[in-house]
């Protein structure tokens, strides 16, 4: 089902890459069943989405197992299963445990407008107690113009600031590309380029992220930490929104705040 004698091939790539470990895998599942996927998303308005929509992200989400059709839901399962995750830990030299509850992952869309700023994903699973791992995103927007932007961009850290510093890569959007990288590397990561397709088209993907045991003085953060835009930094009412976004306590009324 999936390209893994690729990641096997190209695992030293993985470990090598900047600024943070990380492949892109284009063609990544058959594609006949990429159409299938890509297929079953919802329509972007669908009243069971989750919507992100303030100055750090515009994005709708879905986790809901029992929302997911047939084929969404047996590549989840697929990618869940001890098979797979077994195997992909192997090839990574990393023993790595499935999330079945998706936190942060499942559907994610981005319509017209879709932004997500550079930030740190979350690092101890709230429930789990589990350090986050590996991401796997898998692309799945048909029909997709490099011009709709949307990019998947990998920043640099800056060490004395704690924020990105420098963007060092943009790997554009296509059709059945995944791209599987290391969350523990401040890995800084969002879109490099807000979505504009002319209301044509949606940013579609698909997400499911691997844990594994956290080290001794593992920094407990349990939200993911945003930072700003170039043309946010500085302004007080951006970094009092990262800061609330951040918090265990006040992060469920920040989402839908409007830009």
């Amino acid at each position: 089902m999936i390209k893994i004698e690729e990641i096997k091939k190209r695992v030293g790539e993985f470990h090598s890459a900047a600024p943070f470990p990380h492949l892109v895998i284009d063609d990544f599942v058959d594609t006949d069943f990429a159409k299938s996927l890509a297929g079953e998303f919802p329509v972007i308005d669908d009243s069971s989405l989750f919507t992100y929509s303030n100055p750090l992200e515009k994005k709708s989400a879905l986790n809901d197992w029992n929302r997911f059709p047939a084929f969404t839901y047996k590549f989840f399962e697929y990618l869940c299963s001890e098979a797979f995750v077994s195997e992909l830990g192997q090839l990574l030299g990393i023993k790595l445990y499935p999330d079945f509850g998706l936190h942060g992952g499942g559907w994610h869309m981005h319509p017209d407008g879709g932004k997500l700023n550079p930030h740190l994903d979350y690092n101890i699973h709230p429930k789990l107690g589990l350090q986050r791992r590996i991401n796997l995103i898998l692309y799945l927007s048909q029909d997709w113009q490099a011009e709709f932007g949307g990019h998947f961009g990998l920043w640099s850290n800056d060490p004395v600031s704690s924020r990105p510093l420098k963007l060092e890569k943009e790997v554009e959007i296509r059709f059945n590309r995944a791209v599987i990288f290391d969350t523990t590397y401040q890995s800084w990561h969002g879109l490099s380029r807000q979505v504009s397709s002319g209301g044509t088209n949606v940013r579609k993907s698909l997400a499911i992220y691997y844990l594994c045991d956290p080290p001794a003085n593992t920094e407990n953060r349990q939200r993911a930490l945003y930072a700003p835009t170039e043309d946010q930094i500085s302004n007080p009412d951006i970094e009092e929104l990262i800061r609330k976004r951040a918090d265990n306590q006040l992060y469920k009324d920040q989402y839908i705040t409007k830009d």
